[in-house]
């Protein structure tokens, strides 16, 4: 019988004895309790707020919670990645790899739910059906997939950017009688691979990560590529006691480090354009970020390369002839190597020895452009040019990105306008964190606002930070209802779309141009990332809001 995933959890006995019930009325909801929505919860509980938090999970963590699928792990360092705002966390947590696996990541969150006490306040296995704003009680309304229903002054999303799994447009998915997966919604029992007939059907980052551990134990694994992506290596390790050492006493500088940098990571861009320096230096310096770990290589790299196409092409060149050295086969090289975009203008999946996956025997890659799938069967795949069998499929076929989560949950502001009716031709936000016509909602993790690339535990605090600022200053003066003008979003969706022209992943279709072939309507560039950066964005919000909150009605 096919395990074909679902989205949808089961309703908990809990959660349906309070169907039908009168709602419960909160100063806040906020939906999700991942990273954003736990640290949310924790500063709005400081200020006195009654806050209830509704999650899907069954447990905390978002992302952490979901994607528990092999191989899955941090791809910014540990100890960069981790909540700032505790010294008693940070000095009680030790990390012990500088990219943690995600077991350790959810452990860590366990953790700093049960340090600051927060599932008190929060309803799991309980999906957000719908919200809506009435205006005459200046309430948001919340009804749950299990029945339960509530009503706050404020509405507050902490749905991840990645958060709202796809499945592909495959007939016969169904039909499957072996076991499938996708890498967004992998079950909390252990999958044993050894010896079997395995598929995995995508290679973006959760694909890359998965074939890298599956292909360690199956009898035969066969990868479905649609279109290749540009990889770099992890170079992960242990953290030696030593290690660990240095980085509690370095903390403050870490995250300031952090602050600084385009994307709040470590790796800050070299002042350098690409074509200022030698060919020789050029190389050299490729080497040299090639050779480290983390992001450098993407995001620490001269300041021009995912701004330039010249830049970009002696980049690109350099990436290829390192694939092309790990591959042995020259046509399977080929096939790994992107043709349509430049290194770093999609996401950028980092890996440990993915390329010489490749060079094994019990590994095959079949390359849709040239074979296309035309439907799931019974036993396996067929593709336009033979069929495959499989005792399990794995789809690493990635999210409705940024807006999918909460396309997915019927948001109605002023007058029953839908949110994603007036985010059809593309989102309008002012600073991702507001949008007009919808009084008192609140997207942490939205569309043109930082935390959408970033070493996102570093914006989300920003965020978190900014809005609590922002409810505590409505407290203080007496107001219950926010709401951002027109003008001002509009002024900020064009300030968005200028920054972003600039970058050279406008011109390339990904998740971060709000692509997706498997969703309806999602077939059109859009922009949906702030890519001024961090500094620039955390100037902005600050300058909002020491213009009185400027651009935003407050009543």
């Amino acid at each position: 019988m096919s395990t074909t995933p679902t989205a949808t959890p089961d309703a908990t006995p809990d959660a349906a004895r309070t169907a039908g019930q009168a709602p419960q009325r909160y100063d806040a909801i906020i939906i999700g309790a991942g990273m954003s929505g736990m640290y949310q919860l924790h500063r709005l509980r400081a200020l006195g707020m009654s806050v209830r938090v509704f999650e899907a999970g069954s447990g905390v963590g978002g992302t952490w919670y979901w994607n528990r699928y092999p191989g899955a792990r941090f791809d910014s360092e540990s100890w960069s990645y981790g909540y700032s705002f505790s010294d008693e966390i940070l000095k009680a947590w030790d990390w012990t790899e500088h990219f943690a696996p995600q077991p350790e990541t959810l452990r860590y969150l366990e953790f700093v739910a049960d340090t600051l006490d927060l599932r008190r306040d929060i309803t799991f296995d309980t999906r957000v059906r719908s919200a809506a704003f009435d205006d005459t009680a200046g309430l948001w309304r919340i009804e749950t997939t299990t029945g339960l229903t509530a009503e706050a002054r404020f509405l507050i999303t902490a749905v991840g950017p990645l958060s709202a799994p796809t499945m592909p447009k495959l007939p016969g998915i169904d039909t499957f009688k072996g076991a499938s997966y996708h890498t967004g919604l992998w079950p909390h029992h252990p999958v044993d691979f050894a010896g079997k007939r395995v598929a995995v059907i995508g290679t973006g980052a959760s694909g890359v990560q998965t074939i890298q551990e599956v292909a360690k134990v199956a009898g035969h694994l066969t990868v479905f590529q649609r279109k290749p992506n540009w990889c770099a290596p992890l170079h992960n390790a242990k953290i030696t006691p030593e290690e660990q050492r240095r980085i509690k006493a370095s903390y403050d500088e870490i995250f300031a480090r952090c602050r600084e940098s385009h994307g709040c990571f470590i790796h800050k861009a070299d002042p350098r354009k690409a074509m200022e320096v030698s060919p020789e230096a050029r190389e050299a310096f490729y080497e040299k970020l090639y050779g480290e770990p983390g992001f450098g290589i993407w995001i620490g790299n001269f300041r021009d390369v995912l701004s330039d196409e010249a830049a970009n092409a002696t980049l690109t060149d350099f990436i290829a002839r390192k694939i092309r050295a790990r591959v042995k086969d020259p046509r399977i090289a080929d096939k790994l190597i992107p043709k349509d975009h430049g290194f770093g203008t999609r996401r950028v999946p980092l890996e440990t020895n993915y390329y010489e996956v490749y060079n094994q025997d019990n590994v095959e890659l079949v390359d849709l452009r040239e074979t296309p799938i035309e439907r799931i069967t019974e036993t396996g795949i067929r593709t336009s040019d033979r069929d495959f069998a499989f005792d399990i499929i794995i789809y690493a076929t990635g999210f409705d990105a940024v807006t999918g989560a909460l396309d997915r949950i019927d948001v109605r502001g002023t007058g029953g306008l839908s949110l994603r009716q007036k985010w059809a031709e593309g989102p309008r936000t002012y600073l991702g964190l507001m949008t007009a016509g919808f009084p008192n909602l609140l997207t942490l993790v939205g569309p043109h606002n930082s935390a959408t690339f970033c070493n996102i535990p570093r914006c989300i605090e920003q965020n978190v930070d900014w809005v609590t600022d922002l409810l505590r200053t409505m407290r203080d003066k007496g107001l219950t209802r926010v709401e951002a003008t027109r003008d001002a979003e509009d002024a900020w969706t064009a300030h968005v779309i200028e920054l972003g022209q600039k970058m050279l992943f406008t011109k390339v279709d990904s998740w971060f141009m709000g692509i997706n072939s498997n969703v309806e309507g999602k077939q059109t560039r859009t922009f949906l990332l702030y890519s001024g950066g961090a500094p620039m964005y955390r100037e902005k919000c600050d300058e909002v809001a020491a213009r009185d909150y400027e651009g935003i009605a407050l009543a």
